[in-house]
Order: structure tokens, then sequence, then C-alpha cells
């Protein structure tokens, strides 16, 4: 969504595969808020009519989430960019959708009304790291299938020692060569903050059609094998200062989808309107 006005929206540095990256956008654009819990219903209420004038007036496009096991009342809306220039195009492009909607004051209403309904909001930045992540799609179709077919997604929060970034780097690239390996692992994409975090944090993330999607999963141990296991345990206790745990649902009602997205699941992307009572 938008990061200067109200939004923005969700994975960091070094080499990228190009065939994926320039065509989906190598960047992760997240504005992450805590509502109010006395105020769901009406910042429910706002964000699909936001959404709504965004899909209708060729706006911005984003993919909402919110959370459903970690910190309550978390909601994500997740924009992909190509590049920091993008930020103040899609931020323009945002508010012209809103205003042509709702015109410029109830525009700014609707951004206020959103400010009422929040605790708090931020804004983080994140490059997608391809070179680590595990089982990428190879381009943009499959990156839309992906997504298009995800219903959840599960993502660890990793924090890293201060001068431990190679080392950390180096363990997740091992991690990847084995998994690759493996017939019954999935894709795990990781992203790294760039602005708006604290020190250094990456992401690694998983996708599925349901929570059932993450049952039975090959763990760590599997894929290393034993005396593998045993190095990456020790090697993360050296890298690592702590991670943090999300699962999130996504939320089509919230979410002003790309075109590509939809395609993929156009009942799901494209919820009917609610029934007028």
């Amino acid at each position: 969504m938008v990061r200067r006005v109200l939004l923005a929206a969700l994975v960091a540095v070094c080499l990228v595969i190009p065939a994926v990256g320039q065509t989906v956008g190598d960047y992760l654009d997240l504005y992450i808020v805590r509502v109010k819990p006395e105020k769901t219903s009406d910042f429910e209420a706002l964000a699909r009519k936001i959404a709504d004038a965004n899909r209708k007036n060729n706006g911005d496009t984003w993919l909402a989430m919110e959370s459903a096991y970690g910190e309550n009342n978390i909601y994500v809306f997740v924009s992909t960019r190509g590049s920091y220039g993008d930020i103040d195009k899609a931020g323009d492009t945002f508010m012209g959708a809103l205003n042509k909607a709702y015109g410029k004051d109830g525009a700014q209403k609707m951004l206020n009304d959103w400010n009422n309904n929040i605790v708090e909001g931020r804004s983080e930045f994140r490059k997608r790291r391809w070179d680590l992540s595990r089982k990428a799609p190879t381009g943009p179709a499959d990156y839309a299938k992906l997504i298009g077919n995800s219903r959840v997604l599960r993502t660890t929060a990793v924090h890293v020692r201060p001068g431990k970034i190679t080392e950390f780097e180096a363990l997740l690239k091992e991690v990847k060569e084995a998994s690759e390996k493996a017939e019954n692992t999935q894709p795990v994409l990781v992203s790294q903050v760039m602005e708006g975090g604290k020190g250094t944090v990456f992401y690694i993330s998983g996708l599925r059609s349901g929570l059932d999607g993450f049952d039975k999963n090959p763990t760590a141990r599997d894929i290393l094998g034993e005396e593998g296991y045993k190095k990456y345990l020790q090697e993360v206790a050296d890298t690592v200062e702590g991670t943090d745990s999300m699962i999130y649902r996504y939320s089509a009602e919230l979410s002003a989808p790309p075109e590509a997205v939809i395609a993929v699941a156009p009942n799901f992307w494209n919820p009917k309107p609610a029934a007028k009572k």
C-alpha cells in the first residue's frame, strides 16, 4: 500500500535472481498496524473501502494479511516494488485512486479515521534475498501461482548478531543447497529489512494453501542429517540473537491484488460484496 500516507505494504542485500527479481520486483513495501480491539469492525470496513477504490481506479496493489498466531489484531499490507523510486510513484497512484473515488476531503477523512482505529503503525522496506530462498519461483507466472494459491503465511523474523551477517548468510546457503536436493521440501522465501527495522533482520517465510500445509514438513534435522544438524545448531547459536514467529491469514476483501494474482484464483481474490441488510 502506501508508505507515506497510510500505507505501504510485505522480504536482502547481495545477489538476486534477475529473471525473477526484475519481473516481480526486488523489494517488499510493508505497512504493519495494530488495531484497537474495539475498533476491528470499523477498521476492516474502512480498509475494504480503500481497497475497493484502488481496485476500481487503477490504484496501487497490495495483499492484506491478518494475524492468526502471534500478536493479536495485527494487519499487514504488502506491496511489491521494483526500486526505491517506486515508493513515491505508488503513493501518488494510491492517493489518486482514493481522491477519484471519494474526493480530496473524503479521502482525507478516511485517512484520519484510519489513524483513529489503530494503536500504532510502522513501515518496513525489505529486499528479497532470492540467493538465500529455497525452491523459489523461477518466473512471474510461477510467482503469481504461488501467491495466488496461498491462504496463509508463516514467517520468522531472525535477528542476527552484530558482525555475524556473513556467517548467517553462509548458513542459509548451506540449508538452501540441502533443501533443494530433497524432493519433499517446499518453497521458502527470504528477505532482509533495509529500512524501518532495528539491527540486521531477515524474514524466512513459507506460504501454504491452508494450515494443514505445515503438517509433516521435513525438519532441519531431516534435511541436514544428524551431523549437519549439530553444526547447524551451533552456527545458529553463534549468529542469531533471537527469533519471532507469526502466522497470518490472507484477506482478499482488504487486498487490492495484482491482476496476475487474481487470475490464479478469481473466486478467492475477487470476493462477492456482502449482501445488504
